[in-house]
């Protein structure tokens, strides 16, 4: 029997029970109402009245039955009954007094007019009682259960709004939860010292360390959907000084639906910490450029790769081709988008856009009018020891790639590019600025549009950081920092592929769009909030050791060079960087000579990349 089977045969359960409990309250109701009209004396009640309250009240109980199905009491009769509730069986009984005021009259029933009055008060009693008695059966187990409650977790929330309410009130009715609400904080000073479905205002964000300890409070639950970033940030910080598990709710469209519950509470995340909202993206027009064309992806199994696929493949694309060398990576991309998107005309190809007959063959054969070129490599300590490499399938992969883009006519070509290729210090920022020189470059010898988008980090990207502290944590520790005072900018993977994408419709030739990515965030910071929100205690339960700059590494990132400028776009966080003047003869010329070296591996590779490149500067050994 499949979930929902088993939900609607415990719902028919209890409106059975409720049916049920409902007939007797309503037949008692009114023959207690004769029994108190004759002053609780059963034998002087006359015969008539009782054959006349045997023979209508039948069709009474099937009246009530029937209003109160359409009043929708039968829907609210557990865990939740409330002041609407009780508003719905108000309304119920109005239009039950009508019928009974009609039915008395048109059909001249003869009952004492006090049994009328008294029958509807009983029976509008028995009905929110019946009604609001699971409710407080369950309160009372939880008071009950008092004595087990070495065993239940103290629950602080944070946020005394709706979603608080309706927190505390699972708590107090589910015992399964294992927890009970013991405090609220709120900031603002109105709801200080209230109480909120039984429990009280303690305080705001600044008294969270102490009511945590004086409540002995275990778990942290942040209760406002709608709260900036930057505001949820400050005070998930304070709570994660606590050493208390914290969840948060999911957002306001949770809230607006009724889905705010315990079961939707989720983990907190490094997005909830860097202090800005997520990035907005105008999906119209990306679904205006996609759809009904034929878009490529190269390095479509990798982390930026396959959520570009994703976000392409639901934006309604005649075709959408994933290109990559690596098939695990494609083969899994493959199968989710069957699953999640099984009318999508999907192709998935494996090779390498090193190889330019394979390009070729693939950009003759399907025509794709947009690529997006994700293929690379990308790991920085890696490729200071494989510099040849890097140049080898960034630089000149790119190249290929564009040229067979411009040979087969493609409308847009967008570069995936980064922040390591401005003033880069490693070779893999330097093989990253000669793909946007090479995709400018192209961009003015006409046809294709070509255009480059650089950005940050990307948070849970394949060898980025974070899954690096999250291994290095559930494995007891040290967690590794290269530097103290090293910083990062960093985005979700989705905000980048929607800026990637972005990027696209904007696109009229040679640009590099940049992201107002806020502030740069510390990894030592970030190191130590995902230790404390995994319950640890910093260079305490688990060390934090600084290991130094790695070969290429450099303590801040930059998003824009000096001489690039800068030009708003609609979107306010979206900003152009103007192309740089350059020589295109001269530069094709240093290409043919830099791809010559990189075929015979040459050791002094880098040193020819910084005469193309006058901004690299490389970090001596």
């Amino acid at each position: 029997m499949g979930p929902f089977k088993k939900k609607d045969n415990q719902w028919l359960a209890r409106f059975f029970v409720v049916l049920v409990l409902d007939v007797v309250a309503i037949a008692a109701s009114f023959f207690a109402a004769l029994w108190v009209r004759y002053e609780f004396r059963v034998n002087v009640i006359p015969d008539r009245y009782i054959d006349t309250l045997v023979h209508y009240i039948g069709y009474w109980i099937v009246i009530c039955v029937v209003v109160f199905w359409l009043t929708d009491l039968y829907n609210s009769i557990w865990t939740y009954v409330s002041i609407d509730s009780l508003a719905r069986i108000m309304v119920a009984y109005v239009i039950l007094l009508v019928f009974a005021f009609v039915g008395v009259k048109g059909l001249k029933i003869n009952l004492p007019r006090s049994t009328y009055f008294i029958g509807f008060f009983l029976s509008f009693a028995c009905t929110v009682g019946i009604r609001f008695a699971y409710r407080l059966l369950k309160r009372l187990n939880a008071f009950v259960g008092g004595s087990r409650s070495h065993l239940m977790k103290n629950i602080m929330i944070i946020g005394a709004g709706e979603a608080g309410r309706q927190l505390i009130r699972e708590f107090a009715v589910n015992p399964n939860l294992n927890g009970r609400v013991v405090c609220l904080i709120d900031d603002n000073p109105n709801k200080h010292r209230h109480i909120l479905e039984g429990v009280h205002v303690v305080g705001g964000r600044d008294d969270i360390p102490a009511a945590a300890e004086k409540y002995r409070v275990q778990k942290i639950i942040y209760a406002i959907p709608a709260s900036d970033m930057q505001t949820r940030k400050e005070i998930l910080d304070i709570c994660s000084t606590t050493g208390c598990e914290i969840q948060v709710v999911p957002g306001m469209f949770q809230l607006v639906n009724g889905e705010v519950s315990v079961s939707k509470l989720r983990k907190v995340s490094l997005l909830d910490l860097l202090g800005r909202d997520p990035i907005q993206t105008n999906l119209a027009e990306i679904r205006q450029y996609i759809a009904g064309k034929v878009v490529m992806v190269t390095g479509g199994g990798g982390s930026i790769g396959s959520e570009l696929c994703r976000q392409i493949a639901h934006s309604n694309p005649k075709q959408l081709i994933i290109f990559d060398i690596y098939e695990n990576n494609a083969y899994a991309i493959q199968m989710e988008l069957k699953r999640t998107c099984p009318e999508l005309d999907l192709v998935v190809l494996i090779g390498s856009v090193r190889d330019p007959k394979r390009l070729d063959d693939i950009l003759g054969q399907y025509r794709p009018e947009l690529v997006f070129h994700a293929a690379a490599h990308k790991h920085v300590p890696l490729m200071e020891d494989s510099p040849n490499e890097a140049i080898k399938n960034n630089v000149f992969g790119t190249y290929k790639m564009a040229h067979a883009a411009r040979e087969f006519g493609v409308k847009k070509f967008v570069l995936i590019s980064t922040d390591k290729a401005v003033n880069p210090t490693n070779i893999m920022g330097a093989s990253k600025r000669l793909c946007e020189m090479v995709v400018q470059m192209m961009s003015r010898r006409g046809g294709t549009e070509f255009v480059a988008v650089r950005f940050g980090n990307v948070l849970g990207s394949n060898g980025s950081v974070i899954p690096l502290f999250e291994k290095q944590i559930a494995e007891g520790g040290p967690v590794t920092v290269t530097h103290p005072d090293i910083t990062r900018f960093f985005m979700t993977i989705p905000e980048a592929v929607s800026l990637v994408l972005q990027a696209g419709y904007y696109a009229k030739g040679g640009e590099i769009f940049v992201l107002d990515m806020g502030q740069p965030v510390k990894i030592d910071d970030m190191a130590r909030q995902l230790i404390r929100l995994s319950g640890y205690e910093p260079d305490v339960d688990i060390k934090v050791v600084y290991t130094g700059l790695r070969p290429g590494e450099k303590l801040y990132e930059e998003l824009l060079m000096d001489e690039e400028g800068l030009q708003d776009t609609d979107n306010k966080l979206i900003h152009i960087g103007k192309p740089i003047e350059m020589d295109d003869k001269e530069f094709a010329r240093q290409l043919k000579g830099l791809e010559s070296a990189c075929a015979e591996n040459a050791e002094n590779i880098k040193d020819l990349v910084a005469q193309i490149v006058p901004t690299y500067h490389p970090m001596k050994d």
